[in-house]
């Protein structure tokens, strides 16, 4: 750790040396050791723009507040959780966090309340419904950090080899395009995602989609006919070989590059799709559509955010963390990472202007008003989206079926949170 000490010139030395020698006693006054505050900051790696960026903004911030060191890690999501767990099991927290959870570490006492860290002046940049959502009886625990809208991403090419004319809106048009482009002989139909990275968000598009959801009025409804009915369609499209032949295995971020590569035909994903494929397949042809619901059902648009936590350290130094966050959330900084990583601002001032100058991003912000999203305020959904992750394999391959899968984790559900 860098630590500026203070140290006694030659000179002043003398000098006491003399005075002493003259009967003349003086007490020499040796400096205290310059304080100076450290920062551990764990960030989520979202592409192979996020080291570089965030290196090179600690680097900046560093010059200009040497009293204060952040120590950067940049992990990606697949070992972030085993890094932060670490850290805690261990006494030795994360000043701040990058995750897509709070509720739990809010439950356990072991957060800050953001109230009385963050400037009023940064507080009042973020969209008023982030913030609802990032706290718990009035205590600030989380702040936002980006968001994301889902939609459907296809291959232009494929979908016209296949004679598909527009990217399918139901369940139906769905299962037939997928089978269309399977038939070409060129490409994969549908990227279905049920790793440990995504199962959590192809399963909300598909409970959803059918008119389901997670919780209603406070109480789990996981098992709801509707979810069953869902997670049914899913295993329908992979027993039938519309979708990639490993499911369990092949993440988002993988499956972006096959259909990059010309070899998917389409997937859900997030609006960062539209920077980072392009990015790494510059001649790729795509087109976005809405996420596909069962007939009857209205369009939904599905929203997801991560977020900033600051856990209670030791040395946890508030005005420190104060002046990095308002750094961090700069306009110029905060505006440069959400368009070199594809995503939609959580703080008005940016996603204004940004709005003013791409008629989508408009769109996009004023989606996310309207947004269902994954219940982060439950202090049990981080277990229940652990446990969920298990369900891929078992349910594809026919150890357990979507109505006893469902049931298992409305149960642990309803144990782990009392409702």
């Amino acid at each position: 750790m860098k630590k500026g000490i203070a140290m006694l010139a030659a000179g002043v030395l003398l000098a006491g040396a003399a005075a002493g020698c003259s009967g003349n006693e003086k007490e020499v006054v040796i400096s205290q050791e310059e304080k100076q505050s450290v920062i551990r900051f764990v960030a989520a790696e979202y592409s192979t723009e996020t080291k570089p960026f965030l290196d090179n903004l600690v680097r900046e911030f560093e010059l200009k507040n040497p009293d204060i060191i952040v120590e950067l890690q940049v992990a990606n999501w697949n070992v972030l959780d085993g890094i932060y767990t670490s850290m805690i099991s261990k006494n030795q927290p994360p000043d701040l966090l990058i995750t897509n959870v709070y509720a739990h570490f809010a439950k356990a006492g072991i957060l800050n309340d953001w109230n009385e860290i963050a400037s009023p002046e940064l507080k009042a940049k973020f969209y008023p419904h982030f913030l609802d959502m990032d706290q718990i009886g009035g205590v600030q625990y989380a702040l936002p950090y980006v968001s994301t809208i889902r939609n459907l991403y296809y291959n232009k090419d494929l979908f016209e080899k296949a004679g598909i004319a527009s990217p399918p809106a139901t369940w139906d048009a769905l299962e037939k395009d997928a089978r269309k482009i399977k038939e070409t002989g060129r490409a994969f139909g549908f990227g279905l995602d049920l790793t440990d990275d995504e199962i959590q968000a192809y399963l909300s598009y598909f409970f959803f989609g059918a008119g389901g959801g997670w919780i209603e009025n406070g109480r789990w409804t996981i098992d709801s006919p509707s979810n069953v009915e869902g997670l049914t369609y899913l295993k329908r499209l992979f027993d039938q070989g519309l979708t990639d032949p490993e499911p369990t295995v092949t993440t988002r971020d993988e499956k972006q590059r096959i259909l990059g590569d010309g070899k998917l035909g389409m997937m859900i994903s997030g609006n960062y799709f539209s920077q980072v494929v392009p990015r790494e397949f510059p001649g790729v042809r795509w087109g976005v559509g809405p996420i596909p619901v069962k007939e009857g059902i209205p369009p939904i648009t599905f929203g997801v955010q991560d977020v900033l936590v600051s856990f209670k350290t030791d040395h946890t130094d508030k005005a420190a963390l104060s002046k990095f966050l308002d750094f961090l959330y700069d306009d110029r900084n905060y505006e440069e990472m959400t368009t070199r990583e594809g995503f939609i601002p959580v703080t008005a001032s940016v996603g204004d202007k940004l709005s003013r100058q791409d008629e989508g991003m408009r769109s996009n912000i004023a989606a996310l008003g309207r947004a269902k999203f994954y219940p982060i305020q439950e202090p049990a959904w981080q277990a229940i989206m652990d446990t969920s992750r298990k369900m891929g394999d078992a349910v594809l391959y026919d150890n357990l079926s979507p109505q006893a899968a469902l049931e298992q984790l409305q149960r642990f559900a309803v144990e782990r949170s009392g409702n």
